[in-house]
């Protein structure tokens, strides 16, 4: 996918200064152009560091009964390691999305979906609808699925987002394992499934636009690898072990909580959310979104992928994660210091995270209730 930029200008609310986006994409020169050797480099030995923790937390192989969980710490470090190496090798489904058109990635894509959409219960499909959250005239409106009003919202709502880590888990297992199979044989329910169930959203109520024939057809493979994978954990493993997998399913289970909280601490990160639902100018959408260059050695950790640079992201949408430090260095030093772009920086995610908390401090129940959907 790739986004029309000439139309676009930024004005500062203050002064009188213009910036062409045109001009600002010539600035970054040839960094759209994705390098698919870094993209197979970094996931694959990533995922596979991730297997390795998560066997060696389990001391035995997938067929085998799993002893007696064992808290050392050594067992803790590769078990925060493990979570912080899958939740990596999961938001490569971020750049499955804004590369869709990237013809070198195209086994990228199958490989990332056999390897971790599939087993991790997230197929790329259930992303696509991502791709709202970019749309201008969407942005933070009832058509944008990963947008909520936070700010105008009270804390119990802010900590009620964050305990769905608890619960999406389990979702993700009834969506492949229960659901999957009842909207291929009911017509009727698998509108319902895809509208309701089958998105990565922030805001329950969203919708999600019916798919065409051919995206129908690589959600149905998707959804068959997923089931097949349930299928085995659920049934066929406890029939050749002969015990149910009780301490597999604990630790799987473990690991999506912590990944999920880590992309929800992520994402509420990712923006002011000042918007109360209505349309936002292109400059107000930059400035509600928040780019964190400082201290990478962290950052990286929590905004892996590109994910710390999300204004810069919703700036330029099609540029590959792995040239997002050095864009972000090249519009900074070419800016002029009154432009809008300098404004989206942050210190750290707590930062942040405490100015929503604080905003949210006096917020009252009653403005906890969706948005209005026609």
């Amino acid at each position: 996918m790739r986004y029309s930029l000439q139309a676009y200008t930024i004005r500062s609310a203050c002064v009188s200064h213009e910036f062409s986006l045109a001009e600002a994409r010539s600035v970054l020169g040839n960094l759209f152009l994705p390098r698919p050797w870094i993209y197979w480099t970094d996931f694959l030995l990533t995922y596979a560091a991730g297997v390795w923790c998560f066997h060696t937390i389990r001391g035995a192989s997938l067929l085998q009964p799993q002893p007696e969980f064992d808290f050392t710490w050594p067992k803790v470090f590769y078990f925060a390691a493990g979570c912080l190496l899958f939740y990596r090798a999961s938001l490569f489904i971020h750049e499955l999305v804004h590369q869709r058109g990237c013809a070198r990635l195209k086994w990228f894509r199958f490989v990332w979906n056999l390897a971790c959409g599939i087993p991790f219960l997230m197929p790329a499909f259930v992303y696509d609808s991502h791709i709202d959250h970019h749309r201008r005239k969407h942005y933070g409106t009832e058509h944008d699925g990963e947008y909520l009003p936070l700010r105008h919202r009270s804390r119990w709502y802010v900590l009620f987002f964050l305990s769905w880590s608890l619960v999406i888990p389990l979702v993700a297992l009834v969506r492949f394992l229960v659901l999957t199979p009842l909207a291929w044989l009911i017509p009727g329910f698998r509108r319902l499934v895809h509208q309701h169930a089958s998105s990565l959203v922030m805001d329950p109520s969203y919708i999600r636009p019916l798919p065409t024939p051919r995206a129908l057809r690589a959600i149905y493979w998707q959804e068959a690898g997923c089931f097949a994978w349930c299928v085995l954990i659920a049934v066929v493993g406890p029939v050749l072990v002969g015990k149910w997998p009780t301490p597999l399913l604990i630790q799987v289970y473990l690991f999506g909580v912590v990944i999920v909280l880590l992309n929800s601490l992520r994402t509420l990160g990712s923006h002011r959310w000042e918007n109360a639902g209505g349309e936002m100018t292109f400059v107000d959408q930059l400035l509600d979104s928040v780019n964190y260059p400082h201290r990478a050695w962290l950052t990286e950790l929590w905004g892996p992928v590109g994910t710390r640079y999300h204004a810069l992201h919703h700036l330029f949408p099609s540029l590959p994660y792995h040239a997002l430090p050095e864009a972000h260095r090249r519009l900074m030093g070419k800016l002029p210091a009154d432009s809008p772009y300098h404004r989206t920086e942050a210190l750290s995610l707590t930062s942040v995270l405490r100015q929503l908390w604080a905003w949210a401090r006096n917020r009252p129940a009653a403005a906890d209730v969706p948005r209005h959907r026609d």
